[in-house]
C-alpha cells in the first residue's frame, strides 16, 4: 500500500532531506514568552531559540487534518507558559519530536511505528444473559433468503457469490479491518440479494458497496469510495457507489444494526473454562471460520448463532483443548452450546462438521493452486530447454 509522506521543503545544501509523514506529532512546552509563532490557525508563544528549529517542521501545517491546543500548566493557567500539541492525520510510521525548555535544553526524535488502536475495555454488562437472549430473538429477523438464486435473481450464480465475497475478505484484510466488517458485509449482500435482482456486472459494485457501510457500522475510520473503487481496477467511479450506496439502504429499509456470528463469539468464550491467553488464540481461530462461512452460500440461512456456536467448537477441537477440561470434550462442549442457543444438538453437530470440512476444501482448494503455479513455472522451463538447439542431428530440419 501506497504511503502519503509529507516531506520538508526547507533544507540547506549538504543537509539530508528530512521526510516528515502526516502522522508527526509535535509537543512544545516553552518556559518563557517569545514571539508569537503561527501553527496551524493558532498563535503560539514560543522563546527566540527555538524558532530555528520550528522552521524545519513548517512543513507540518500542510497535514490532511490539523488540530491545535494549548494546554496552560498546572498552577499556570493564564500565563505565557503552555504546552501546544499539533496533531496531523496517522498515516504510515509516526515521529515524534518533543522539545523543552527550562533549564536544561533537551530534544528528543522518537521514531516509531504506527500507535495501535486504542480500544474500550470490554462492558460486562454488555455479555449477560438478557443480552444473548435479546439477540437469539433478533437474528432471524436479518436472516437473507437461502434461495434467491432460483427466485429473485436471473443472472447471478453461486460461484459468481464465492468469487466477490473472497476478493471481499481480501480487501478486508489488507485494509486491517475490524474483523466484525466482513461478516456484516456479506449478511448486506446477501440480504440485499434476496430483495432485488441485479446484473453480474453490478455484482462487485454491490460487495463494494455493502464494504462501504459495514466500515462506516464498525470502523472508527471506515473505507473511502476512492479507495474501494482501487480496488476495482477502477472499474466502477465513486460516484456509482454512492449512488449504490442510497439504493442499498433503501432496499434494507435502513436496517443496517444486523445480528452477525461474531456477536456470539464473546458470549461463548466468557461462558467457557478457559484462561486468557487461550481464549485469545480460540477467538481468532472462531472469527477466523466465521470468515470462512461468509464466503459459502451453505450457511447462507444459517442462524448466526449456530455459525458461531460451530465455529468455536471446531476451534476447541482444533487447538485439542478439550483435553484440558472436561466441559471442552467434543461431546459435552456440543450439548452445553447447544442449550445456550436454544437448538439441537445434532444440529450444532452438523454444522460442526460442515465447517471443519470446509476448511478441509479451502485447505486443498489452496494447495492445488499453489502446486499448479509451481507446475506451470515448471512447464514454461521445460518449454524453454526444448526450445535449445538439439543434439541429434536427426531433428534438425533441413
Amino acid at each position: 500500500m501506497r504511503k502519503q509522506i509529507l516531506s520538508s521543503s526547507s533544507t540547506t545544501a549538504g543537509e539530508k532531506r528530512t521526510a516528515l509523514p502526516t502522522s508527526t506529532v509535535l509537543k512544545l512546552a516553552a518556559n518563557s514568552p517569545g514571539p508569537l509563532v503561527k501553527i496551524g490557525l493558532v498563535h503560539l508563544p514560543v522563546p527566540n531559540k527555538f524558532l530555528k528549529d520550528m522552521k524545519r517542521i513548517q512543513d507540518i501545517k500542510a497535514a490532511d487534518r490539523l488540530s491545535v491546543s494549548l494546554v496552560p500548566s498546572d498552577g499556570e493557567r493564564g500565563s505565557a507558559r503552555g504546552r501546544a500539541s499539533v496533531e496531523a492525520a496517522a498515516v504510515g510510521v509516526s515521529v515524534r519530536v518533543s522539545v523543552r525548555c527550562g533549564d536544561d535544553m533537551e530534544h528528543e526524535l522518537l521514531c516509531c511505528e504506527a500507535e495501535s488502536v486504542r480500544r474500550a475495555y470490554r462492558d460486562g454488562n454488555l455479555l449477560t444473559d438478557r443480552v444473548l437472549q435479546t439477540m437469539l430473538k433478533a437474528e432471524d429477523s436479518y436472516l437473507p433468503s437461502a434461495n434467491y438464486f432460483k427466485c429473485v435473481q436471473k443472472e447471478i450464480l453461486p460461484y459468481m457469490r464465492k468469487i466477490v465475497a473472497t476478493w471481499m475478505l481480501e480487501v478486508c484484510e489488507e485494509q486491517k479491518c475490524e474483523e466484525e466488517v466482513f461478516p456484516l458485509a456479506m449478511n448486506y449482500f446477501d440480504r440485499f440479494l434476496s430483495v432485488e435482482p441485479i446484473k453480474k456486472t453490478r455484482l462487485q459494485l454491490l460487495g463494494a458497496t455493502c464494504m462501504f457501510l459495514a466500515s462506516k457500522m464498525k470502523e472508527t475510520i471506515p473505507l473511502t469510495a476512492e479507495k474501494l473503487c482501487i480496488y476495482t481496477d477502477n472499474s466502477i467511479r465513486p460516484s456509482e457507489l454512492l449512488q449504490m450506496e442510497l439504493l442499498a439502504l433503501n432496499k434494507l429499509k435502513w436496517d443496517l444494526a444486523s445480528v452477525t456470528p461474531h456477536d456470539f463469539i464473546e458470549h461463548f468464550l466468557t461462558k467457557l473454562p478457559i484462561q486468557k491467553d487461550t481464549k485469545q488464540i480460540l477467538r481468532k481461530h472462531a472469527q477466523t471460520f466465521v470468515a470462512l462461512c461468509a464466503t459459502d452460500i451453505k450457511f447462507i440461512a444459517c442462524p448466526p448463532s449456530m455459525v458461531a456456536a460451530g465455529s468455536v467448537a471446531a476451534a476447541v477441537q482444533g487447538l485439542h483443548l478439550k483435553s484440558a477440561d472436561s466441559l471442552l470434550s467434543s461431546q459435552s462442549l456440543t450439548d452445553f452450546l447447544s442449550q445456550v442457543i436454544k437448538s439441537d444438538p445434532d444440529c450444532l453437530r452438523s454444522c460442526q462438521e460442515q465447517i471443519e470440512s470446509l476448511l478441509e476444501s479451502s485447505l486443498r482448494q489452496a494447495h492445488q493452486q499453489q502446486h499448479g503455479v509451481s507446475t506451470d513455472t515448471k512447464g514454461v522451463e521445460d518449454e524453454a530447454d526444448l526450445s535449445c538447439t538439439p543434439t541429434d542431428v536427426r531433428d534438425v530440419n533441413i
